[in-house]
Formats: C-alpha cells, sequence, structure tokens
C-alpha cells in the first residue's frame, strides 16, 4: 500500500506544529545549554578512552570508569585552583586597597637611575611622560584585575552547591552520550534537510576545533601557567599563583599570550634595577613561548586547526565579550561551523545560485 502524498495545508499545519514544538524544546534545555555543549564536548574528547575501556568491560562499567577519570582530571583541580585563586585574589585586593600603590611605584621608579636615563633620553626626542598618571593606570589596572578575578572566583566558590550539582548533572549527561552518542546523532542527521557528508562534516569539524582547543592548548595553558608561576615565585613576586592562573588563559591567546604578563614583569624588574633578572625573564618568555607554540602545541594539535592565527585571537577576544570564559570554546566553534558551511556552499551550491541568478 503506498503512502499518500500529505496535501500543502496538512504539511504546513505539521511544520508549524514540529516547529513550535522544537521552540518550545529548545526554551525548556536553554538554562542547560552550555552543560549540554560542554557534556558533548568532553564525551567526544574522552570517547577513545570508553572505546578502549569498553574492549575490556561491559559498556556501562567502561561509561562509569570514563567518567569517573573526568572527576578525577577536571572536577577535582578545578576546585583547588578556584579556591587558590580566591584566596591569592583576595590578598592581592586587600594589598592594592591598603597602600597607595600609584604614589608608591611612582616614588620608586623617580628614583630609579635607569628611569632617570630613559626619561632624559625621551625628553630629548620630545617625548614627555608624566609617571603620576602611568603609575596611577597601572596600579589601577591591577587593582581591577584582581578584583575582577576574585568576584568571579567568589562567585564559583559562593555557589558551590550550584556548582557541584552541574558537574553532576553534567557526569551524568556524558555517562549516557558515551552509551549512546551516535544513536543521538543518527537522530539528529535523520531531522537535518542536508546531505548527511554535510552533516558529518559539521560535526568533525566542531569535534576536532573542541579537541584542538581543550586538550591542544588547555595543555599546553597549564604547562605555561605552572611554570610562569614558578618563575614569579622563584623572583619574589606577590601571588604566584594568582598571576599564573592569568597566564595560563592568556595562554590560549594567540599573538599575546603569556607575554601580556612577562613582558611587563621583565620591564618592571629592570626599571627596578634587577638588569639581569629582567633580561633573564625576556629570554625565558621567548624559550617557553617558541617550544610551546612552535614545537610542543602543534605537535598536540597538528593540523587540526586550520584557521588564520588572527581568526582565532579575534574569536577568543570576542567569545569571552560575548560568552565569558566559555567564549574561548564558543568563539572558535562558531567560526569553525560558518567556515565549514562557507565551504560547503563554494563546492556544492554555488554554481546553482549563480545559474539562477544569470537567468
Amino acid at each position: 500500500m503506498t503512502q499518500q502524498r500529505p496535501s500543502n495545508l496538512i504539511l504546513t499545519y505539521f511544520l508549524i506544529l514540529f516547529l513550535l514544538s522544537a521552540l518550545l524544546l529548545a526554551r525548556l534545555f536553554f538554562p542547560f545549554a552550555s552543560i549540554l555543549i560542554l557534556s558533548y564536548l568532553l564525551s567526544s574528547i574522552s570517547e577513545p578512552v570508553f572505546v578502549f575501556l569498553k574492549k575490556k568491560l561491559p559498556p556501562s562499567f567502561a561509561s562509569l570508569v570514563t567518567c569517573s577519570l573526568i572527576v578525577l582530571l577536571v572536577f577535582v583541580p578545578l576546585v583547588f585552583f578556584v579556591a587558590a585563586l580566591s584566596s591569592e585574589a583576595y590578598n592581592l585586593l586587600q594589598v592594592t586597597k591598603g597602600t597607595n600603590l600609584a604614589k608608591e611605584f611612582t616614588t620608586y621608579i623617580q628614583s630609579s637611575t635607569i628611569f632617570i636615563r630613559l626619561e632624559a633620553l625621551l625628553t630629548g626626542y620630545g617625548i614627555n611622560i608624566s609617571m603620576a598618571e602611568v603609575s596611577s593606570s597601572l596600579s589601577e589596572f591591577g587593582t581591577e584585575v584582581a578584583r575582577f578575578i576574585y568576584t568571579q572566583a567568589s562567585i564559583w566558590a559562593a555557589n558551590i552547591i550550584g556548582f557541584v550539582f552541574h558537574f553532576i548533572m553534567m557526569i551524568l549527561i556524558i555517562f549516557y552520550l558515551l552509551l549512546e552518542k551516535e544513536k543521538l546523532v543518527t537522530f539528529f542527521l535523520h531531522l537535518s534537510p542536508l546531505p548527511n557528508n554535510h552533516n558529518r562534516l559539521l560535526i568533525r569539524k566542531f569535534e576536532k576545533i573542541t579537541s584542538a582547543i581543550l586538550v591542544g592548548n588547555g595543555i599546553c595553558g597549564v604547562i605555561q601557567g605552572v611554570i610562569g608561576g614558578l618563575v614569579f615565585s622563584f623572583l619574589g613576586f606577590t601571588s604566584p599563583f594568582l598571576w599564573g592562573g592569568v597566564m595560563g588563559i592568556l595562554a590560549f591567546l594567540p599573538i599575546a599570550g603569556v607575554g601580556a604578563v612577562l613582558i611587563p614583569a621583565s620591564i618592571i624588574l629592570i626599571i627596578r634595577g634587577d638588569i639581569l633578572q629582567g633580561v633573564g625573564l625576556a629570554f625565558f618568555y621567548l624559550i617557553l613561548s617558541m617550544s610551546v607554540e612552535y614545537f610542543l602545541k602543534p605537535k598536540l594539535v597538528g593540523d587540526q586547526v586550520r584557521m588564520h592565527i588572527i581568526l582565532v585571537f579575534l574569536a577568543i577576544i570576542g567569545g569571552l565579550r560575548v560568552f565569558g570564559v566559555l567564549g574561548i570554546i564558543y568563539g572558535p566553534l562558531i567560526i569553525t561551523g560558518f567556515l565549514t558551511l562557507a565551504d560547503i556552499y563554494i563546492d556544492n551550491y554555488e554554481q546553482y545560485v549563480t545559474s539562477k541568478e544569470e537567468e
């Protein structure tokens, strides 16, 4: 018995109902959007571990072990990191509040022989420097950085119950995604009007860019943050854990990276009179940056991220402004989605659009 083709009215009515139900479903899941996205991304990254364990264990137990590893490698270190970061940011905030940092910094700098020579040299070229304004700006910047980090860390610490609940929810979703991911992907592929190869290409690109960001850049960021924090502690800088955390986050940014912290720190050391330490810190930055960016990161990421460095930079900066910390992930994902769709359009649909315009 052949299936009767529905009339245009019935088809339109069904599509309206279907789109309405999809919008309601999206509204229902919207509060958990970040949890769902992160769960899918983490499940994609941890899938090789799950596949390996599934060869020796039952699927459910293999998924449970994989989720336990995620808790040990992500959740536990994150709790200690937030607690330590909150403590150091609070201490730095109290120091900047309790002293007239701008005045002390100005007095110290103006008594430096190096600054006196530099000021005379620049004045000879007609460049006048107001150290009061520079010092005030630097101290205000330091205070704002400490206040922002402390506020964010305090929010996480204050909402620790909600944070734990969301993480447990994410682990639960990952557990079932590892078991049923292929069925879920197949279901959405059936709903998409695009050809399966186009849908698979989009999914594959998203998973590759996620792996590159979270695994490649994440490991490199942790390495640079830890090493940078240890160096700061060795040189006697205050709040080395705080600045190590800042460097770990900045390591995600191309072009600037950890240099946004290490270069000003080396300049401060030189101005302070510790020329050898300042030059050594600048040299250390070059070695650390080159070894990570040109040797370690390419081995971890490979050719998975074929995106211009400026696009990556703008994607992360824009993502941070729009989505907060998770913008480090969302920004490149959005750019990847656009570029992949643009390639699909050029390869498959541009000729049809052009031919219709010519007609």
